[in-house]
């Protein structure tokens, strides 16, 4: 997939607010939501019926669900960061990512963070060091 229509689809979240489990543009979304709003935009219909998830990093049932989804409906991306690819990142002291975001280039990346909405923001060294996997839409 065009890294360029991967991010042109992330910005027109730009602005949206939080919202735990949605995924509408303008309307609300968490992070996951932001994702599926863009697989939406690129592809039509999301591919699976989302379960319900919990907002907190306390889940040891689902602990490698977005792993597990990312590695189903993306693909997996080893060369240098650039537009485009989602990240996956591990928050505090889990092992398995709980947050994601669209990267807008190798330096900035755009994401659904509490309080702040749907944001364009630096990928700072702290930000950097929690990747933990990074994937691409595929093409259709």
């Amino acid at each position: 997939m065009s890294p360029d229509r991967v991010v042109a689809a992330a910005r027109s979240f730009l602005g949206t607010p939080y919202r735990y489990q949605a995924s509408l543009a303008r309307a609300g979304c968490d992070c996951l939501g932001l994702l599926r709003g863009v697989w939406r935009a690129l592809y039509g219909p999301e591919p699976e019926i989302m379960p319900p998830y919990r907002p907190d990093m306390r889940d040891p049932l689902n602990a490698g669900a977005l792993r597990r989804a990312a590695e189903t409906w993306l693909v997996a991306e080893t060369g240098p960061l650039a537009a485009g690819q989602v990240v996956l990142f591990r928050l505090g002291w889990m092992a398995e990512p709980k947050h994601c975001a669209i990267l807008v280039s190798a330096q900035r990346f755009i994401h659904a963070q509490e309080r702040l909405g749907v944001v364009e923001a630096n990928l700072t060294e702290a930000w950097a060091r929690r990747i933990a996997g990074r994937f691409v839409f595929p093409e259709r």
